[in-house]
């Protein structure tokens, strides 16, 4: 599927829109019942931590950029980049175009997130107004080492370390886990009750808005990015393939973000929804922790993926 720009004007409309769909859908009740694991292979739970880190050293670039492709076949880049006026790295493989805001001075880290083959990478750098110059280009041949490389990781939008706080809630939540469907069921469960929608974040967001996980789990609140990031950012940490999907939902379009996350055992049951072995899973805990998600997941044909991370 065709994936939109990631652009600052599309970050505005998301927040104005699940205002929207807040405000008509949900109620302000963040308790939901509890996600109850409910089968899957006996044994302890292992999770499994993978890093994504910028390396000095193996970057290469012009000037005041540097972009490093060490680490491709494991699903990421890294990229550091300074200016006065306004940075974006734009990411283009086939009809896949992904644009990120860049902070100026800080080594981030993006997805390669379209399967294998070879991605084009532009950092580009702020003119005027809405126009750009295409500061440095780079491509790279992706030969993924395992197709689920991209979603298992830290990136720009699910940004965590080993040390975050985020990171060990998750490890109190695996104690005990004897599957991966029960610790998955636990952190479904923990941000429901946890994290309310956060109503003033929706009115006052800026564009370029990117989530900080550790944040969300301090406030208890957050708008769809939020949920989505914090969930993406705790399954991630112990070895969850879980993607950070924005796209519509039906019947009134609204653009929304939600996760997928991917397990290859037999599955866990709530009451809203129930998880299928060997396949990716819709889970959208804003409407969860809002007492919505029977209404708004169904079978999930009413949601269209546009893009994910």
């Amino acid at each position: 599927m065709r994936k939109a720009f990631v652009t600052k004007k599309n970050v505005i409309i998301f927040m104005t829109l699940i205002l929207c769909l807040i405000l008509s859908a949900c109620g302000g009740s963040s308790d939901s019942s509890a996600a109850s694991g409910s089968g899957g292979a006996e044994g302890d739970f292992e999770a499994e931590y993978h890093e994504a880190e910028y390396h000095e050293d193996s970057a290469e670039g012009s000037g005041d950029v540097q972009v490093d492709l060490s680490c491709v076949n494991d699903g990421y880049f890294g990229v550091i980049a300074e200016s006065d006026t306004k940075l974006k790295v734009q990411v283009f493989k086939d009809d896949d175009t992904f644009t990120y805001d860049l902070v100026s001075g800080e080594p981030q880290i993006f997805p390669l997130q379209s399967g294998d083959g070879t991605y084009t990478i532009k950092v580009m750098e702020n003119v005027s107004g809405n126009s750009y110059y295409e500061k440095y280009s780079t491509s790279a041949s992706v030969s993924l080492s395992d197709e689920f490389a991209p979603f298992v990781r830290p990136n720009a939008y699910a940004d965590y370390s080993e040390d975050s706080d985020c990171v060990k809630e998750a490890s109190k939540l695996a104690e005990g886990c004897s599957t991966e469907s029960e610790f998955v069921g636990k952190v479904y469960d923990y941000i429901c009750k946890k994290v309310d929608y956060d109503y003033k974040e929706a009115e006052t967001v800026e564009s370029g808005y990117v989530p900080d996980p550790d944040e969300v789990l301090d406030t208890g609140k957050g708008i769809c990015f939020d949920y989505a990031s914090l969930a993406a950012s705790m399954l991630r940490s112990h070895g969850i393939p879980t993607k950070i999907i924005f796209g519509y939902v039906a019947p009134d379009n609204l653009y929304h973000a939600w996760n997928m996350f991917y397990t290859e055992e037999k599955g866990w049951t709530t009451v809203e929804f129930s998880v299928d072995p060997g396949d990716w899973t819709r889970v959208d805990l804003t409407f969860s922790a809002n007492g919505q998600n029977a209404d708004f997941i169904g079978d999930g044909t009413n949601y269209q993926d546009v893009y994910e991370f």
